[in-house]
């Protein structure tokens, strides 16, 4: 049955249906990545500036192409015939919204990298890293409308094997070409812990569409069943490592300090973005009927990440040199744990709706870090042009140097504090924690509380020391336009949504999907 249902598929794959207007946003990525490495071989190096603007133009004109799929959910590359309507490609509501921060993401990350390269002299070059900038951004772009597995693990690769080389990038130096190592030999062991699951899983039940998976498991005789619980179990374990979860969370803080500063923001977010995708799509679209063993296993991942996270954090704040950019990796730890427990929730939920709803808390909960966290990697930057160390003390008097960059990072670490005047951050706190006692996951949601005390320690000692008298005269400087930008529109975003948070938290109360 399984071979004949294998063969079935392949012989309705033959022809295919292409909606470009679905395809845009990634495919607009793609090709302005393409048009960017060409013209690198043409452009003088005083003018590599333009191959950002380049790039800059073409994130926005791929956020822009979002717009007409609005109206409507559509699908493409499906299949013909076999009396089956499995696709591999939906840009539906969920797509959307993931695409709208992956790319927006992207186009923040490239605006910080534009100052950045140009400070950096011939240590990056300007072409490769807009390239692999772009190639990365349309992988991502491409991951949240896959719909079956071979395309989810190919726009996996595509979103990171770029991101292996940009952590790497940096010429002659040794902190760089070490977290590239690291970074790419635990992402090539998820692959293959991965591959290894959906070869599995395909082969128990001979398709590898997630909604054609989501019935063949429920039918998986005794013989094959072993097997299929193998698979998913592997294919969750290999997205462990992609959302950075404890215990396979050890590559985060030096890649962090290792990358530039715009590659470690975009990790930070557009590479997290990129595996929570992936996790949900799997658990909650693929592997429903197995709810009962990745609902519980994703709730003790999200206790042991926030934890982890967190408590490392705190005890590197009593060292004066610590980085700082070290220490938003270690916050990113703690805020995976956070995003990990409403798809952990909707393991538990008693239908698809409560499943859906919980979703949603998670990718409300995403776009607000995305805008705040990036915002704080914007004012690092920003500090970093003159403290090249980047540590925590170098942040002390920030206030006096630059008032609104100082103004604007204390309401970002309140917002990942959850702590007003960031209200986004305190509500989607509170949804992700509603979530959990939704689902009767009581001790998740008290592991939860005891984090956020944690958390509030180190993120408000930081922001205390920007407004601490500053030792020597304070010194200030030019800031670029496109880190001002960068700084501008994080800021503005993040206002807005504590203002109006009812914009990204309605996704917990109606779902995605």
């Amino acid at each position: 049955m399984t071979v004949a249902a294998a063969s079935a598929e392949s012989a309705t794959s033959l022809v295919q249906s292409v909606d470009w207007l679905a395809v845009a946003p990634p495919t607009i990525a793609a090709v302005v990545g393409l048009v960017v490495l060409v013209a690198d071989l043409f452009v003088k190096d005083g003018r590599k500036a333009l191959l950002g603007w380049i790039s800059v133009a073409g994130l926005a004109a791929a956020a822009l192409a979002l717009l007409p799929l609005l109206n409507d959910d559509r699908s493409t590359f499906c299949l013909t015939g076999g009396g089956t309507q499995a696709c591999s490609y939906s840009a539906d509501r969920f797509t959307l919204v993931i695409q709208l921060l992956v790319l927006g993401g992207a186009l923040l990350a490239a605006l910080l990298s534009m100052s950045t390269l140009k400070d950096s002299g011939d240590e990056l070059p300007a072409g490769e890293f807009w390239f692999l900038l772009l190639s990365s951004a349309a992988g991502a772009a491409l991951l949240p409308a896959s719909r079956d597995l071979a395309t989810l693990i190919v726009a996996l690769e595509v979103a990171s094997l770029p991101a292996f080389a940009l952590v790497g990038l940096k010429r002659g130096d040794k902190r760089s070409s070490e977290a590239a190592l690291k970074f790419f030999l635990s992402s090539v062991t998820a692959t293959a812990v991965s591959l290894m699951g959906v070869s599995f899983v395909y082969a128990a039940t001979g398709t590898l569409h997630l909604t054609e998976i989501a019935t063949e498991l429920q039918k998986v005789d005794g013989q094959l069943h072993t097997l299929a619980q193998t698979g998913v179990a592997l294919t969750l374990v290999g997205f462990a490592f992609k959302v950075a979860a404890v215990p396979f969370h050890f590559w985060v803080p030096d890649t962090y300090v290792g990358a530039p500063l715009p590659v470690a923001a975009y990790l930070s977010v557009v590479g997290k973005a990129v595996g929570f995708t992936g996790l949900i799509l799997v658990t909650v679209v693929a592997f429903p009927s197995y709810a009962d063993v990745w609902g519980p296993a994703l709730a003790v991942l999200a206790a042991l990440t926030m934890t982890a996270g967190n408590v490392a954090a705190l005890r590197q704040q009593a060292t004066r040199a610590y980085s700082a950019v070290r220490l938003l990796a270690w916050s990113s730890v703690g805020q995976a744990g956070y995003l990990l427990v409403p798809i952990a929730a909707a393991g538990y939920a008693d239908d698809t709706a409560g499943a859906e709803k919980a979703i949603g808390s998670t990718v409300a909960y995403a776009l607000m870090y995305a805008a705040v966290n990036l915002g704080a990697f914007a004012v690092a930057a920003l500090v970093g042009r003159t403290r090249r160390l980047n540590r925590v003390s170098d942040y002390r008097g920030l206030y006096a140097r630059s008032p609104l960059a100082a103004l604007v990072l204390g309401f970002f670490l309140l917002c990942l504090a959850g702590l007003p005047p960031g209200i986004i951050g305190l509500f989607a706190k509170v949804t992700v924690f509603s979530s959990a006692v939704d689902a009767g996951l009581g001790w998740l949601a008290v592991v939860m509380a005891v984090n956020v005390v944690i958390a509030l320690f180190y993120y408000l000692q930081w922001t205390a020391l920007l407004f601490r008298a500053p030792e020597g005269e304070p010194v200030k400087h030019r800031v670029p336009a496109p880190l001002t930008a960068a700084i501008a529109l994080t800021a503005v975003l993040g206002i807005a949504l504590s203002g109006a948070p009812q914009l990204i938290l309605r996704f917990s109360d109606t779902g995605l999907f």
